[in-house]
């Protein structure tokens, strides 16, 4: 939960108001499924000991889209080569409120929920007495669980200036007259109900998810999570009014601004997702928040996410144009820097251990944290060992290799003096979100100087001090003409929404982590995604495979690193080992070494080791599935419907079955008498990567700078135009490198 949002917690009585938009679809009819889903929302809330208070628009348009039907089908041909469809809108508020009741009442009744209906007019709030009344008789209904449902009684209405005699501290603040005299939206009445019957919050329910800094089709309009008055009521451009409404997202800042400093806490929200409401109690950074403090909170500059992304491109751009060998300086400065100041990061670094060991964490991720001085013997990194100068050492590796930008990967003449160039070139602007391992950010960054991107990072909580001793240390050694803000790091987890829509901006997103995180963001952008959700790695022993490589490899596969996307999660063993004896000796070497076996329907039953409830099951652990196959086709055919296309491997003496098995299996990486834990970019030779992908666009296994590189198209020419192509000769012809 956000610290502006704590409040929530503490939240019991919310006023909820839907908008015309939202109650209704384009064409006027009532958008049924929107308000079920709405329905849903404040029925479980009612259930959990919330008092819900609804304040409901639509009468007036679901009214004029009925009156215009039927005087369409009352119409003569006359009538009909002459239309006039101006309603009167009282008319229209009588008309449809009585089908827009009709309705709330059949889906709450459908949800055992009572609720009552409640038309008002300014001239009622007039009445001392009136205001009382209400409020005893609302405040008995919420103690029953019934949902108020309030209306701007719109057929009689007379009111010009609403609060305007009211003693409330609220009139003089607000105006949200309008000059027909007719009330047509209900922001302005949920702002006053909410302060005269004392809610702790009213959600004002839009048809986009909150204010945006200008129009929403606007791409450089940015979503505000927090309004200040004082810095945006003079940025702000308004859109069009309601498409069916009369008030727009102008009469709800109007409204939301009177009640938040009147000291009723407002937001604004999508009505069209199917659980805003709840995520707003959850203290989930959606909508736009309007608090009475909301200025306290603000002491220091945010830099937004368009911003931050937009910078890391600018910085980028720069460095693009560097010359190589000062690239590459920049690398080596970045090495020195980290075994400079490898006391600082040890500290640091130790603070997050030990907040992660008083948390509980798993012994795994604590030693996935962890950042050790000194030298290790290995250039690569090691999964749970992560030396500091081993990370400055790769990447001096990462420096030393060929120049990857401007590389001219083909060259054609196209016709006497006109020759093109295909061109490697930076993909622009990178996002990548990892958890728990600090390592990823130095190995990430490196790779991103060295390929000429921008790079946007966030990291898990669980390494904050980490990656921001390692971020400090990094942009410290990106010289001044370049720009630290070429690599940012993203501070919380509720700007990732923001920066997965800024598609305009940010070229490329990979995840690194869970299935459920890659899942998330898979799910929440527009941006390509480079990234695996599962890593359900297989080791296929085939009948002709030697019994001391292959327990060599089987253990390793899984035992090494039980946690890595790389790990064995599925055993295949022909059906000729169960009766030689390796099947067994495989079996005892898992075992021996603490691996928890789960069996196929064929392996279970063998075995007498409970049955696996998915092949598809990515374990993360010492534990894995065996299962029984009858040859090679009948492996690749189970890696196929159960497997990732991550990395798959065969154990075999039989060269011929091996070919079949590594050309059959379509997967990132295919091994043969190998285990799957070399699939890895460090021990591939790249130096360092941002991670394993399973897609099949751009960059398929582990990515290193290769897979942050596109190309582009350089034409030399001496004045050549087409003028529809006289007297041009292509010759198209491949001119060597």
């Amino acid at each position: 939960m956000e610290f502006e949002r704590a409040f929530m917690k503490n939240v019991k009585r919310i006023f909820v108001k839907v908008g015309t938009a939202v109650v209704t679809r384009a064409d006027g009819r009532l958008a049924v499924g929107r308000l079920g889903a709405l329905c849903e929302q404040l029925k479980e809330l009612n259930s959990q000991g919330y008092e819900i208070v609804l304040v409901t628009s639509g009468a007036v348009g679901l009214g004029r889209q009925r009156l215009r039907y039927r005087k369409l089908v009352n119409s003569s041909l006359a009538d009909l080569q002459n239309p006039q469809y101006e309603l009167d809108g009282k008319a229209c508020a009588a008309v449809g409120q009585s089908s827009l009741m009709a309705l709330y009442d059949t889906l709450f009744s459908q949800l055992d929920v009572s609720s009552s209906q409640h038309l008002v007019t300014d001239n009622d709030f007039r009445n001392g007495s009136f205001r009382k009344q209400l409020s005893e008789t609302v405040k008995s209904l919420l103690a029953l669980k019934v949902i108020p449902i309030f209306n701007e009684n719109d057929a009689v209405s007379t009111r010009r200036a609403p609060y305007e005699s009211f003693g409330l501290g609220f009139q003089r603040r607000c105006s949200c007259s309008d000059s027909s005299g007719i009330f047509w939206d209900n922001d302005s009445l949920a702002g006053l109900l909410a302060l005269e019957l004392q809610a702790d919050l009213l959600v004002l329910l839009s048809d986009v998810e909150g204010l945006y800094s200008g129009p929403p089709s606007d791409p450089s309009s940015k979503l505000i999570h927090t309004y200040i008055k004082e810095k945006h009521q003079g940025e702000i451009t308004f859109g069009d009014k309601s498409r069916l409404g009369r008030g727009g997202m102008t009469a709800k800042v109007n409204a939301a601004v009177c009640a938040a400093y009147a000291g009723i806490p407002v937001v604004i929200t999508s009505g069209y997702a199917t659980d805003s409401i709840v995520k707003v109690l959850q203290g989930k950074r959606i909508g736009t928040l309007f608090h009475q403090d909301a200025h306290l909170w603000t002491s220091v500059k945010e830099v937004g996410a368009r911003e931050m992304a937009v910078a890391a491109r600018e910085c980028s751009r720069r460095l693009q144009a560097m010359h190589s060998d000062d690239r590459r300086k920049i690398l080596l400065d970045v090495a020195d820097a980290l075994e400079a100041n490898e006391s600082l990061i040890k500290v640091e670094n130790e603070a997050d251990v030990a907040a992660s060991q008083d948390a509980g964490y798993e012994k795994s991720l604590v030693a996935r944290l962890a950042l050790k001085p000194g030298k290790a013997s290995i250039f690569f990194i090691p999964d749970s060992c992560i030396y500091i100068a081993s990370l400055a050492k790769s990447i001096r590796v990462l420096a030393e290799m060929e120049d990857p930008i401007g590389q001219v990967l083909k060259k054609t003449k196209l016709a006497d003096g006109l020759i093109l160039e295909k061109t490697s070139s930076p993909l622009g602007v990178l996002l990548i979100v990892f958890e728990s391992r600090p390592d990823a950010l130095v190995q990430i960054a490196s790779l991103a100087i060295r390929s000429g991107n921008g790079l946007l990072l966030k990291g898990g909580k669980e390494a904050k001090r980490s990656n921001a001793i390692l971020h400090k240390v990094i942009t410290s050694a990106i010289p001044k003409n370049i720009g630290d803000k070429l690599i940012g790091l993203v501070a919380s987890r509720e700007d990732i929404p923001d920066l997965l829509k800024l598609d305009d901006v940010i070229d490329l997103v990979i995840p690194r982590g869970s299935n459920k995180l890659v899942s998330q963001i898979k799910e929440s952008t527009k941006i390509p995604v480079l990234g695996h959700a599962d890593g359900i790695c297989h080791v296929y022993v085939d009948k002709s495979a030697k019994a001391d490589m292959a327990k060599r490899i089987v253990l390793d596969a899984k035992t090494d690193y039980p946690a890595a996307c790389n790990a064995m999660e599925t055993l295949l063993v022909h059906k000729d080992l169960s009766s030689n004896g390796l099947l067994n000796e495989l079996i005892m070497v898992l075992q021996r070494e603490g691996v928890i076996l789960y069996g196929g329907p064929r392996a279970s039953s063998l075995l007498n080791i409970p049955e696996a409830h998915s092949f598809h099951h990515e374990y993360n652990s010492m534990a894995c599935t065996v299962e029984i196959v009858d040859d090679v086709q009948a492996a690749i055919g189970h890696i196929h419907q159960h497997g990732s296309s991550h990395t798959d491997c065969i154990v075999t003496e039989n060269h011929e079955v091996a070919e079949v098995f590594l050309n059959g299996v379509d997967s990132a990486a295919v091994f043969h008498n190998a285990s799957t834990r070399f699939c890895d970019g460090a021990r591939f030779g790249l130096g360092a990567e941002v991670g394993i992908s399973t897609s099949r666009i751009h960059a398929r296994g582990p990515v290193g700078v290769e897979g942050l590189l596109t190309t582009r198209w350089l034409l030399r020419g001496n004045g050549q135009v087409v003028d529809g192509d006289k007297g041009v000769v292509y010759s198209h012809r491949n001119i060597a490198l």
